[in-house]
């Protein structure tokens, strides 16, 4: 891995987050189909360069279920704790050497549109910063998305994330799409523990 020439990695043995109405676990195989149709939806995936195939989206998801076997934590799948259901995945990845905020670690969310406006994207990244900044020991996080992206925006606000004055073209979109500019937000360790317990769904 890239980062560790940079920055510690911790590894964990594999973990499980609860929130009050979700479970972010490790992945399974049944996942797969769920995940498949989410990355499918046009609407889901408005902020990204174009929907994922179903071979895409495995693909994915594998490397993220590998990833949390290996060091612990990652992008976890997330399940609704009522239902059962899967509703997508939210967590914490290493971006490429090639964004300018290398070495980092970024948190990520993707939920499938039935779950959308009922605070489950805050819910479950609160969890996953907690995890981040106590049982990890990270001192930064970071989060980034397309400039239009509005409403990933506000969730990174409402965690009290700070945005950088400069945006930054997305080295992996292509020149000239409108997608490729992106703002970076950060939030610091410290910042993080002071203003945790003032948050609320």
């Amino acid at each position: 891995m890239h980062a560790t020439a940079h920055m510690h990695v911790p590894t964990v043995p594999p973990l499980t987050l609860e929130t009050p109405r979700l479970l972010l676990r490790p992945w399974r195989f049944d996942d797969l189909a769920s995940y498949a149709a989410l990355n499918a939806d046009l609407e889901v995936m408005r902020y990204f360069p174009a929907p994922m195939s179903a071979a895409e989206s495995d693909a994915m998801a594998e490397r993220a279920a590998g990833i949390i076997a290996l060091r612990g934590w990652g992008l976890w799948a997330v399940e609704h704790k009522d239902s059962g259901e899967f509703i997508g995945c939210v967590g914490l990845n290493i971006p490429p050497p090639a964004l300018p905020c290398f070495p980092c670690v970024e948190i990520g969310w993707r939920l499938a549109r039935a779950w959308w406006r009922q605070g489950y994207t805050f819910e479950a990244a609160r969890a996953v910063l907690d995890t981040a900044f106590t049982t990890l020991g990270f001192e930064e996080v970071v989060s980034f998305t397309a400039l239009p992206n509005q409403p990933s925006q506000g969730v990174m606000e409402k965690l009290g994330m700070q945005r950088d004055a400069q945006t930054f073209q997305h080295p992996l979109v292509a020149e000239g799409h409108w997608l490729r500019e992106h703002c970076l937000y950060r939030l610091a360790r410290a910042d993080w523990l002071r203003a945790r317990s003032q948050l609320t769904v």
